[in-house]
């Protein structure tokens, strides 16, 4: 685990106590903090002291002479001033959770573990960070990036939005580069993380639930920048309006009042060129990944031949674009991952005669801009809360409509109906959460129904 002396003799509270709550819980213990936690799950609260495992981090405290505590106390009832930080999923929205209000009051920062990691970076072997934001393509290029600097043997680790909490690995060696897939959330909860590369993908209208608008959406995205410090590299998504455009808002140099990154630089899909990519890269907005994979790479001085060969084996991640089978001509592709009709768009345009397997909670009411490849979708097939708004939007637009319901229906409608050379395509353009637990759970059940047919 990453441990920090700037932690020691501090006191915290930390407010979540999932992967990444008891990450920090066990990083702040063994380098010398007082920590009290809680969660509203009372299943989470049972279970945390053997989760954290005590004896373990005790054993470590002790090695290294340190005093340190853990409790749990109710936080929202608790007085906060008492804390020196707030430490909070990122989950938790800061627009309307209580004790994001009541931690305001009594004077008490609210981060989150990007933050305690960057106050770690002092104490940590000498090392590059890159961040990755966006709405939709964060993941692949976090993960693309973080093969290609495998394939280059420089030793690198990912995490953030993605793998394991970052608190919870260990430190890189020197030379090495932590890549990090940071989310608007992860954002808002972070002052000091000055990124070597920061690199915007797109901004599409998402999570407006948690921002007063879209422009402050936005905004949080911006602010990866804003932490950067003189001489370090901002990269923006030139095919994107809304990013491309933020660039307007950094001239070279300055941004604001204060020093910023010396270097600002576009990025196109095209620039990716003649580059030979892997079958998990296809697609328009993959070519954009792969220009800003690539942009990085250079940047970090990364040699051409590993550059070229990382993008050439990179082998994809599951629930993005994911080729699952294909049998009897018929190509089967689980882009659960696809929670936003922005996210679903371009798994549209990458395939030429689709079966759409499209629904779940919706968050709009627009097919946004996945309504520009429907003459890509043979037919649809509709499921969950959202199923029927769907199908009505779709049916408007010309296109057949199976109202499956399940997911299991959609599967086995789709694959009666389907002929080869078509594609099967769970790409639902919405959140999970009103037929199963997550994103992952859904593409893990549409790989078993497809296996099982």
């Amino acid at each position: 685990m990453i441990t920090a002396g700037a932690w020691k003799n501090k006191k915290y509270a930390v407010y979540g106590l999932a992967r990444s709550g008891l990450a920090t819980v066990r990083a702040l213990v063994a380098s010398g903090a007082e920590v009290t936690a809680w969660d509203g799950d009372k299943e989470k609260r049972e279970a945390f002291f053997e989760q954290l495992d005590v004896d373990a981090i005790a054993d470590v405290t002790r090695h290294k002479g340190l005093s340190a505590s853990i409790a749990l106390e109710d936080l929202d009832e608790a007085d906060l001033s008492k804390f020196d930080s707030l430490v909070v999923t990122p989950g938790l929205p800061l627009n309307r959770h209580p004790i994001a209000a009541r931690a305001r009051e009594a004077g008490v920062e609210i981060i989150g573990d990007i933050e305690l990691f960057a106050r770690a970076r002092a104490e940590l072997p000498a090392h590059k960070v890159v961040g990755i934001t966006g709405t939709n393509g964060k993941s692949t290029t976090t993960a693309l990036i973080h093969h290609i600097l495998k394939t280059a043997d420089v030793p690198t680790t990912m995490g953030g939005n993605i793998g394991l909490p970052i608190l919870a690995q260990d430190p890189l060696p020197e030379g090495g580069v932590y890549v990090l897939e940071l989310s608007s959330y992860q954002i808002d909860l972070t002052q000091s993380l000055d990124c070597d590369v920061a690199v915007l993908l797109n901004i599409t209208p998402d999570h407006l639930d948690r921002y007063e608008s879209f422009e402050a959406y936005a905004a949080s995205k911006a602010r990866l920048f804003e932490m950067q410090s003189w001489q370090h590299y901002g990269l923006f998504g030139a095919d994107d309006p809304v990013s491309g455009a933020l660039s307007g808002l950094k001239p070279v140099g300055s941004i604001g009042e204060r020093a910023a990154v010396s270097y600002v630089e576009r990025f196109y899909a095209a620039d990716v060129g003649e580059v030979e990519l892997s079958d998990d890269l296809q697609g328009p907005h993959n070519a954009q990944n792969a220009s800003a994979a690539l942009l990085t790479a250079k940047l970090l001085e990364i040699g051409e031949a590993a550059v070229r060969d990382g993008l050439r084996t990179y082998p994809g991640l599951p629930h993005r674009m994911e080729r699952v089978r294909e049998m009897g001509g018929v190509l089967f592709v689980n882009d659960s991952k696809a929670t936003n009709a922005e996210a679903a768009a371009p798994a549209l345009a990458a395939y030429p005669r689709i079966r759409w397997i499209v629904g779940g909670q919706a968050k709009t009411k627009e097919l946004g801009d996945s309504e520009r490849h429907l003459d890509h979708i043979v037919r649809a097939y509709t499921i969950g809360e959202a199923g029927p708004m769907f199908a009505e939007l779709l049916e408007a637009r010309g296109i057949d409509v199976t109202r499956a319901e399940t997911l299991e229906n959609a599967v086995k409608c789709a694959h009666e109906d389907s002929q080869p050379g078509e594609t099967v395509l769970l790409s639902p353009a919405c959140a999970s959460f009103d037929q199963f637990r997550d994103f992952e759970a859904r593409g893990d059940a549409f790989r078993r129904l497809v296996g099982d047919l």
